[in-house]
């Protein structure tokens, strides 16, 4: 199968989730025999930090100027695909719909990896830009970052006629124990981008509870924190932790902390990428609670649930034996559910089914290196 992809980046990790994720999938689809094609906007904020030249498993990225000078390689890039998809945030995503959805490509796919944040802009009534004006009843399929309401919504808003949920996952391969790292070192960490919908749930689970333990380390890692951010002595900072650093930082501290957008949050069925990245390392997680959580994790045997700054301080007072049972639990099921060539596998029985119109959903894997059947 050769799928051309039309994204936000894959190229460059700060400040976004996409790369990380995009990452393990294409070197999944690569192992399992497939061409990936990925289409980026060479934009000067991620081209500054750009940490990937080339994509894993061997696929082809395109690093292009503007969408005018890019449409000569697309339109041939899509002549020989079975399968173009479209994502969110892809900031010529109007435009590339309207290519892909012009083609002869067998399957057109849309993946909205934000679908809470589109949800609540169309609400508030406010133009999604990567969203086609005239909605995704067009597309063979529509992937969803989550599930549960927002697969719903995706019809009932978008008109989508098949949306299905391709969730996070964790490449094992680079997200694994290694050795403590002292810049690193904490009693409660926190990885993840600055966003003000999170900061309500960060105040209550780390500010407050560095606040109330005073003796204890705390550790942020990420980009975009504005200078009044109410930061405390024990509180510490590290900018950008690159990928290649987020084994290290999570294989350093005693416990780390998730925290979903609000959006997600309220949606539900909204697993983090981070949670899978952090339980493959082996280390114990604190998460706020939402809808669907059970679904990837049994809170209290794998993952320990915080609501308050009591919670947090509850479970840094865990023993370490606690703690450990935990993490462990954790990465069994991460590894057994969670990881990029299961993704893949799902995505694979997605497209199969939208190819064959099946409408349960069903369908068998795509073998590797085969093409899709389709009735024309």
């Amino acid at each position: 199968m050769k799928m051309v992809i039309f994204g936000l980046t894959v190229s460059s990790s700060w400040g976004n989730g996409h790369a990380t994720l995009w990452r393990g999938l294409c070197r999944a689809l690569a192992a399992r025999g497939h061409e990936v094609v990925f289409f980026e906007r060479d934009v000067p904020y991620y081209a500054e930090h750009r940490d990937l030249h080339a994509l894993p498993g061997g696929g082809d990225l395109v690093l292009y100027p503007e969408w005018e000078g890019a449409l000569p390689a697309a339109r041939r890039e899509l002549e020989g695909a079975d399968v173009a998809m479209v994502t969110s945030y892809c900031p010529d995503g109007v435009a590339a719909s309207e290519l892909l959805l012009a083609s002869r490509v067998p399957l057109r796919v849309f993946y909205d990896m934000d679908t809470p944040v589109t949800l609540q802009a169309l609400e508030r009534g406010e133009a999604v830009p990567y969203l086609p004006p005239w909605g995704l009843g067009d597309f063979d399929l529509v992937l969803s970052f989550t599930g549960g309401a927002s697969l719903r919504e995706l019809r009932a808003r978008l008109g989508a006629r098949r949306a299905v949920p391709l969730y996070g996952s964790v490449d094992p391969d680079v997200h694994r124990r290694v050795p403590a790292v002292e810049t690193f070192r904490a009693d409660l960490s926190y990885l993840g981008t600055y966003a003000a919908d999170r900061q309500a749930a960060l105040e209550a689970l780390l500010i407050e509870a560095a606040r109330r333990a005073p003796d204890q380390r705390f550790l942020i890692g990420g980009a975009m924190y504005p200078q009044d951010f109410p930061w405390t002595d024990n509180v510490f900072f590290v900018r950008h932790v690159a990928p290649g650093d987020h084994p290290a930082f999570y294989s350093s501290c005693r416990v780390t902390l998730n925290v979903t957008r609000a959006p997600m949050a309220r949606m539900g069925h909204c697993p983090s990428g981070r949670l899978f990245e952090a339980a493959a390392c082996g280390t114990p997680i604190l998460t706020d609670g939402w809808e669907g959580l059970d679904e990837f994790f049994s809170p209290g045997e794998e993952i320990l649930v915080g609501r308050s700054t009591e919670d947090a301080l509850h479970a840094l007072r865990l023993p370490p034996e606690e703690l450990a049972r935990v993490a462990r639990r954790a990465r069994e099921r991460t590894l057994d559910e969670h990881t990029a060539e299961r993704r893949v596998r799902e995505l694979e029985r997605a497209l199969e089914a939208a190819a064959a119109r099946d409408p349960v959903g069903a369908g068998e894997p795509l073998e590797p290196g085969g093409t899709l059947s389709l009735e024309v």
